[in-house]
């Protein structure tokens, strides 16, 4: 146990301490689930699983309350994994060190995984409590969400009665969301073909990093710098000048996150050549510093020398990678007509890596458009295909549509005025959330998704506001009972 134990509200913080320390990558939430079967076990609640390892698990309702509509409450249980470079840390074993700065709690050095694990603290804290008033109750944790929602698309729908869903994936207080963008990944993969290094070559090694980075949805709007596109674009201006040839190129680790880090190796021919490509790589690197002070003035540029390796691309090769990357689109590519303030398309150049003699590039489009999702996935495939690329395009998973005469909607709004003393703003969200394609599985779905302030999810900034925990959890408890409340008479 840590400090985090002793938080207010401590049912939900004992549980989140206790989440902190259970390795849960996405595809590999085996000892997440087994904590919640254990957990079920002792309260000797009934679960069920399903082929893809999604976890329901069944409450009945308090007394008075067990005949009432059935509500289902709706995390994932998988995290980002990302750390700084100079971390020594093992997501699959150690456990997330917890950091208070002030008013947040935050993690040192790594991601916090309060993306979804705060979310999931307070369903296991309401499956324990014997002190809230409640309707039946169904607590769906959902598997690998931040690689493409694949557990809410395998979910087995049989598993699930209730028609009412209230999901705990929302980042923003006084917020309540309603409707999300879709999306879809691309692949781009490119022949890396490679000749022997010469014995007079000088080798150098470039890293960039330092950078804010963030989620691909939340924090599109932003306009952060992007490891990956920013290095494309120091190495393509000084290639132009003086040729050289790449033997490696990486950077980037999830589809859903904004690249922080993104790393090259060069060769060059000569010591004068030598000279020249850190000069340029310089002087585009000061430019680009300029431009991005305001958001970005931890980034930092490193050059140094390495040992030469075996072989090197060719210069063709080098040239294409470097002018592919440089034209695929990043950031936003369309504001919403209706809601200013809503990103409608985006596209994220979320990785790059090779292996045998392969380069792969990774793309994460969004849009709350279906035909816009599809354009700019098909402008991501004619830049692949223009540069002797081949691309392969993921299954798009849906959008939710706004639904403004919800009654869950309804219920929620009286109840966030009268708890937290204001009317709470109600938006959709250019993140992806699973209530699009649970929708789509259950028809007659009335939906919702609230939550706490985090900030900077899917990267080691990520923070949550402690206090927002505390109201977070009292609306969600109100909702449970005004929902009984309302429904019983």
């Amino acid at each position: 146990m840590t400090f985090v134990s002793e938080l207010s509200p401590t049912p939900l913080w004992k549980y989140f301490d206790r989440v902190l320390a259970i390795p849960r990558a996405s595809k590999n939430e085996d000892q997440m689930r087994q904590f919640i079967v254990s957990l079920a076990d002792k309260l000797g609640l009934q679960y069920k699983t399903d082929d893809a390892g999604n976890l329901v698990v069944y409450k009945a309702g308090t007394d008075g309350h067990q005949e009432a509509p059935t509500t289902i409450l709706q995390s994932h249980l998988d995290m980002v994994q990302e750390k700084n470079a100079d971390i020594d840390f093992d997501f699959s074993t150690d456990a997330i060190i917890p950091v208070r700065e002030g008013e947040y709690l935050t993690a040192k050095g790594t991601t916090l995984g309060s993306d979804n694990g705060i979310g999931v603290a307070a369903m296991l804290a309401v499956m324990a409590t014997t002190q809230m008033a409640h309707g039946p109750l169904e607590f769906l944790f959902t598997i690998d969400e931040e690689t493409g929602l694949t557990g809410a698309a395998q979910l087995d729908a049989s598993l699930l009665t209730g028609r009412q869903l209230i999901n705990l994936d929302s980042e923003e207080e006084n917020i309540l969301y309603v409707g999300c963008a879709g999306g879809g990944d691309s692949q781009i993969k490119m022949n890396a073909d490679t000749k022997p290094c010469p014995s007079d070559a000088r080798t150098l090694r470039i890293s960039l990093t330092g950078l804010k980075g963030g989620h691909s949805g939340c924090d599109i709007h932003l306009q952060r710098g992007n490891a990956i596109c920013l290095l494309a674009r120091m190495l393509l201006a000084t290639n132009l000048v003086t040729p050289f040839r790449l033997t490696s190129l990486s950077g980037g680790s999830a589809h859903n996150a904004i690249p922080r880090e993104a790393f090259a190796t060069v060769v060059i021919t000569s010591s004068e050549e030598r000279d020249t490509v850190v000069d340029g790589i310089s002087q585009e690197f000061s430019a680009i510093q300029s431009a991005f002070r305001p958001v970005e003035s931890s980034m930092t540029l490193k050059i140094e020398d390495v040992e030469q390796p075996k072989e090197h691309w060719d210069i063709e090769t080098t040239a294409n990678v470097l002018r592919l990357l440089n034209g695929l689109p990043h950031g936003v590519d369309a504001m919403n007509y209706d809601i200013p303030e809503l990103v409608e398309t985006s596209n994220n150049v979320a990785t790059v890596g090779h292996s045998d003699g392969e380069l792969l590039i990774t793309t994460s489009t969004r849009s709350s458009n279906d035909a816009d999702l599809d354009a700019l996935r098909r402008r991501i495939r004619a830049i692949g295909e223009l540069a002797g690329a081949t691309v392969q395009e993921g299954a798009a998973y849906p959008g939710w549509k706004p639904n403004l005469q919800s009654h869950l909607l309804e219920v929620v709004k009286t109840i966030h005025k009268k708890e937290l003393g204001e009317d709470p703003s109600v938006k959709a969200i250019h993140a992806g959330l699973e209530c699009g394609i649970l929708g789509k599985k259950i028809q007659g779905m009335d939906m919702i998704s609230f939550g706490p302030i985090i900030e900077f999810p899917h990267s080691p900034d990520e923070q949550v506001h402690i206090d927002s925990v505390g109201r977070f959890y009292r609306l969600l408890a109100s909702t449970l009972e005004a929902l009984t409340q309302m429904r019983d008479r």
